[in-house]
């Protein structure tokens, strides 16, 4: 049986799983996972300084895979599709306790729903 590569579906998921693969980005996503954060309350929860924060924030953002919305002076970002990362993230630890890694990331991403914000 002949299988053929495509090159533009490839490089698509290769990005968004890089995307995913950076520590602080998941690091993000899990706090987003509890509901929409500003920039200052994840800067205040994770320690990292505003720009580190913001340029993640901007790669999850160009990646779909968050929304932002401004309430006053401020950006609040959500995540976009919450049911879909939850998905991902049940497989990634369904595949991670195969490999006798029995981890699992964040009770926000597994099995809970919460509304997207600025979906369509």
């Amino acid at each position: 049986m002949e299988s053929t590569v495509d090159p533009l579906a490839t490089t698509e998921y290769a990005g968004l799983f890089r995307t995913l693969a950076d520590p602080t980005r998941l690091a993000i996503v899990q706090h987003l996972a509890a509901g929409p954060h500003r920039v200052t309350d994840l800067v205040d929860h994770m320690g990292f300084a505003q720009s580190t924060i913001s340029k993640h924030l901007s790669v999850l953002l160009e990646r779909g895979l968050v929304s932002v919305r401004s309430e006053g002076r401020s950006a609040v970002y959500a995540l976009q599709r919450q049911d879909h990362l939850s998905a991902l993230i049940s497989a990634a630890e369904d595949l991670l306790h195969a490999g006798g890694t029995p981890l699992s990331l964040c009770a926000h991403l597994r099995g809970t729903s919460v509304p997207d914000v600025g979906a369509s």
